[in-house]
């Protein structure tokens, strides 16, 4: 029997799982591993969320796997060094591993490749993360889409739903010896400020489907006229799964599919506005996979001009720990301080107020949103920066100012979220809770700080620089 190695990465799962189906197709003897070697992904090493999360979902993988009867294997260092002593140590004639896309990590494989051939080691990857790899849509010229409608109109004629491959029963597997323990890779905070975390999320292939069945029954089909108020249960928090492999965009396509078969076309229709959410991912992926440049530079040059107000820290540190003085975006970054998640809606609220009311760059934001989310996403993470702040491809333009106040009255009209998120002003009979500065006995009495900016201000300085950077 040949032997084979499965480079799990971030393809955590055993259902759908491309690379594992081909190597168990091969008859072969399974080696397992996964290395955790962040200097490759450098700048943009894992934060402290997507750590706490890879914890968990590599325990569940391994759970998993030993129930057939395969150890993983954890290793840490140099992928290309650990893979080839992996070669060395059980002869494995070929390497399987689902493709990755960010711009350091393509860099990475291609550099793995050329050392397991010189070691007569095949390496054979796989699509397991996305409907389409990025280079395979394309305009009518052969060029990369810079508008998502267009994109997404090719791409979902594209699609057919299909079912993933089942999670084996048992696999063949080769023993080896130098396994590191899974606290070895110190993914896990020294200062234990995950319980908010531990509350709010189940890692794992078994919390995605769990994720997927509860968004099936009960809110796909008010998605479309729910999912923009961020008190109620209305989205799929799929993200964090999805991110982590633990779920393919196919494993939802399908089942949504199936349960249109039972439903109706009635359903399809409902759950079609999600799946053109998760257009939008593929069109993330598909912008850094052509402007790789985009995680730190503007897509749109222009803005390389444009007058930002980085020197104020103070200002950015009161953003970032929920103390701004306005509510609707204290709310979101104390929900993503405690849940590692915020909502999407707040997200383009939080990071309009941000890049245009505090005009601090989009890359602090982007950079805080890394090691806060635990869906952090490098593609979808700088794809949604750029929009918001109008540097980026299908940008919203810069003169869109999301306006904290109406946008509070219109999606949270009772001050459900705000109150749950920002409980100093849920004591206090406030006439709105989404403008508490208009009554200011109140809020002095409720410990809440004013605003750092007066908003109408703010958006006419922002739109006088955005004039002053076309000059």
């Amino acid at each position: 029997m040949n032997t084979a190695i499965v480079w799990f990465r971030r393809d955590l799962r055993l259902e759908d799982n491309p690379a594992l189906a081909a190597a168990l197709r091969q008859q072969a003897a399974i080696v397992a591993v996964y290395i955790h070697a962040p200097d490759e992904e450098a700048p943009w090493q894992p934060g402290a969320a997507s750590c706490w999360w890879l914890h968990h979902s590599l325990q569940a993988l391994r759970l998993a796997l030993r129930e057939r009867g395969v150890e993983l294997q954890l290793r840490c260092g140099d992928s290309a060094e650990q893979l080839a002593a992996l070669v060395r140590q059980c002869g494995a004639d070929a390497v399987y591993f689902n493709r990755l896309y960010e711009p350091a990590i393509a860099a990475r494989d291609r550099r793995v490749a050329r050392e397991l051939k010189a070691l007569g080691c095949a390496l054979h990857g796989f699509n397991a993360s996305l409907f389409a790899d990025p280079w395979e849509v394309e305009t009518g010229q052969g060029t990369p889409y810079r508008v998502f409608t267009p994109y997404w109109r090719n791409l979902r004629a594209r699609l057919k739903p299909r079912p993933g491959s089942a999670a084996p029963r048992r696999i063949a597997a080769v023993a080896l010896d130098g396994n590191a323990a899974l606290d070895d890779l110190k993914l896990l905070p020294a200062i234990r400020w995950d319980t908010g975390l531990h509350e709010a999320w189940l890692p794992g292939e078994a919390g995605a489907h769990e994720a997927l069945a509860d968004f099936c029954d009960a809110a796909v089909r008010d998605y479309a006229a729910k999912r923009d108020y961020p008190a109620q249960a209305a989205t799929s928090r799929l993200s964090p799964y999805l991110h982590f492999g633990e779920i393919s965009p196919q494993q939802i396509f399908w089942r949504l599919e199936e349960l249109a078969q039972q439903r109706g076309q009635a359903f399809r229709e409902m759950a079609e506005p999600f799946v053109r959410e998760l257009g939008w991912r593929e069109f993330s992926h598909h912008l850094m996979h052509h402007f790789p440049q985009t995680p730190k530079k503007n897509l749109n040059p222009q803005f390389d001009k444009f007058p930002w107000r980085d020197t104020d820290r103070a200002q950015l540190q009161a953003w970032q720990q929920g103390r701004s003085g306005i509510p609707i975006v204290d709310a979101g970054m104390r929900e993503l301080w405690h849940t590692g998640w915020m909502h999407n809606r707040v997200r383009m609220v939080v990071a309009s107020f941000l890049c245009k009311n505090l005009r601090q760059h989009w890359r602090h934001g982007a950079r805080w949103f890394w090691d806060t989310l635990v869906d952090a996403d490098l593609a979808n993470n700088t794809q949604g920066w750029q929009w918001t702040a109008g540097t980026g491809a299908d940008a919203a333009p810069y003169f869109r100012i999301f306006n904290p106040v109406s946008q509070g009255e219109r999606f949270d009209a009772d001050g459900s979220y705000v109150r749950r998120w920002v409980p100093e002003l849920a004591r206090q009979p406030f006439k709105s809770i989404h403008a508490p500065w208009k009554q200011p006995a109140l809020l002095s009495q409720s410990g809440y700080p004013a605003p750092l900016v007066d908003l109408a201000e703010s958006r006419e300085a922002a739109l006088a620089a955005y004039q002053q950077m076309k000059a």
